[in-house]
């Protein structure tokens, strides 16, 4: 999971809609949207029909849906009360990178409580501002925060989603999984020219196929990655103040000290010697 720290400046986050419902408890609601769902659950207790199995999600509660998969939701007597959120989470051009992750399911409340508090507040604030400077953007930052510890939570093996029997949905066409021992050789050799003819077959994909695959199941290309991760290293170097510019560039396979401050400039807009 670690891709998300790597490339977070190529995450985008569109916040669709968000409103707060409370339905009776007469209510029976069968749906699958079209885009990725949460639901923050303030009242009552909803039940949740997917795959076959049932799940139940208390006050306090988030619930996260992956695009596209049906499922039967009700309530008890007493009704309950949730927001609902529907927004697209991606990196560069591959828009629905989460449903790479098993994260769909019920988040406890006692893992998600200070964010998700946070984020109800921000939609309390919005609608009481509606229209005003700020207050949208301010809501779609708690957003990112509340996926953010989403993907943290799983990280951290504290969390893993139940619905689908703890499957994620995967599309022919890409598989981050068969990418993984090429992310691995690129950490390992950003000090040597990193060609495709030799990351297509450890990924064991044509040379033809490989940059078409990379892209659709990270967003961005395998250059583009190298980049992204050479000045990843290179940031975390210069906050190290151990190394001289020449070294860096060497650890980063630049031929010289020119080149590595050319490129870091093109990225960071202030050249190396005087990034702080």
């Amino acid at each position: 999971m670690e891709i998300f720290n790597e490339l977070s400046e190529f995450i985008a986050l569109r916040l669709k809609s968000c409103w707060a419902i409370a339905p009776g408890g007469d209510w029976i609601e069968h749906k699958a949207h079209a885009d990725y769902d949460l639901w923050l659950i303030q009242s009552g207790t909803v039940k949740l029909r997917i795959a076959g199995t049932e799940h139940t999600a208390h006050p306090g509660d988030v619930v996260f849906f992956y695009p596209r998969i049906p499922y039967i939701a009700s309530c008890g007597e007493e009704g309950c009360r949730f927001i609902y959120v529907h927004f697209d989470y991606g990196i560069g051009e591959q828009q629905q990178i989460l449903s790479d992750f098993r994260l769909s399911g019920i988040i406890g409340a006692d893992l998600i409580r200070e964010v998700a508090d946070l984020f109800v507040k921000a939609f309390e604030q919005s609608e009481q501002r509606s229209g005003k400077p700020g207050s949208r953007l301010y809501l779609k930052a708690c957003l990112m925060a509340v996926i953010a510890k989403i993907i943290e939570l799983h990280g951290q093996g504290q969390y893993s989603g139940a619905f689908l029997n703890g499957t994620s949905p995967k599309r022919s066409d890409r598989d981050l999984d068969v990418l993984q021992p090429v992310f691995r050789y690129i950490d390992d050799h950003l000090h040597e020219s990193i060609k495709m003819s030799v990351l297509a077959p450890i990924a064991g994909i044509s040379e033809k196929y490989f940059i078409s695959y990379f892209k659709k199941a990270v967003g961005i290309t395998p250059g583009q990655y190298t980049y992204q991760i050479k000045m990843n290293r290179a940031r975390d170097y210069l906050y190290q103040k151990k190394y001289t510019v020449q070294q860096i560039a060497g650890f980063l396979g630049y031929p010289d000290p020119f080149t590595f401050s050319k490129a870091f400039k093109k990225y960071y807009n202030v050249p190396p010697s005087k990034f702080d």
